[in-house]
């Protein structure tokens, strides 16, 4: 497991109401009952708090990725906002072991992809945990080319270090550095939506 995290950092690295008391004259009695019976306005709810992962426990109230409307195109722009959002879920399964939407987004057939999964639900099994590992990509770059099957995308990743926690606590494994490399995705557009076929370090 440690091996795998450890590779997947290099190739991925490569969310009061009320009225005013009532005043004036006492004898205004229809002023006074209509303060009394204004509706209260309701007082809005406070979503909960994001909390990162750390050595005290699992991640909290992590935001979930949302599928921009652009990825939903078979376009340069949609490949890359696609590519940007497979990261995004990739790094919110770091977050939170739940590897469900990334995984419905990338073939079986990703050898490297399966390896990152596996190697994931590893970390979050039996009560175990990860802190770290949010990815970003500032640099994202599509190479379209309408006449083929297959698409590729030119990215680069920056992954935290990421730090192994056991169910109580204890430090599970020494930490994975953080990276900052280059990759290949492929993607292939199938039944109006992208999915990941491949992915591969640029040396």
């Amino acid at each position: 497991m440690a091996a795998v995290l450890a590779a997947s950092a290099l190739v991925l690295t490569a969310c009061n109401g009320g009225g005013n008391p009532p005043g004036g004259d006492p004898s205004a009695s229809g002023s006074v009952s209509a303060s009394a019976s204004a509706t209260p306005s309701p007082t809005p709810t406070a979503s909960a708090a994001y909390k990162p992962a750390d050595a005290k426990g699992k991640a909290e109230n992590v935001p979930v990725p949302v599928l921009p409307e652009a990825a939903k195109a078979e376009t340069k722009e949609g490949l890359e906002a696609f590519a940007k959002y497979w990261y995004e879920a990739l790094s919110y399964a770091y977050e939170t072991g739940d590897t469900t939407t990334w995984s419905a987004m990338t073939s079986t057939n990703c050898a490297f992809c399966t390896r990152i999964r596996q190697g994931l639900e590893s970390a979050y099994a039996k009560g175990r945990w990860v802190a770290g590992g949010k990815m970003s990509t500032p640099s994202v770059a599509g190479i379209f080319k309408p006449e083929t099957p297959s698409q590729q995308v030119k990215i680069q990743s920056i992954q935290d270090q990421i730090d192994y926690y056991d169910a109580d606590g204890s430090v599970g494994q020494p930490p994975t550095p953080s990276s900052n490399t280059a990759s290949v995705m492929i993607a292939v557009f199938e039944s109006g939506s992208w999915k990941v076929s491949d992915l591969g370090l640029i040396r």
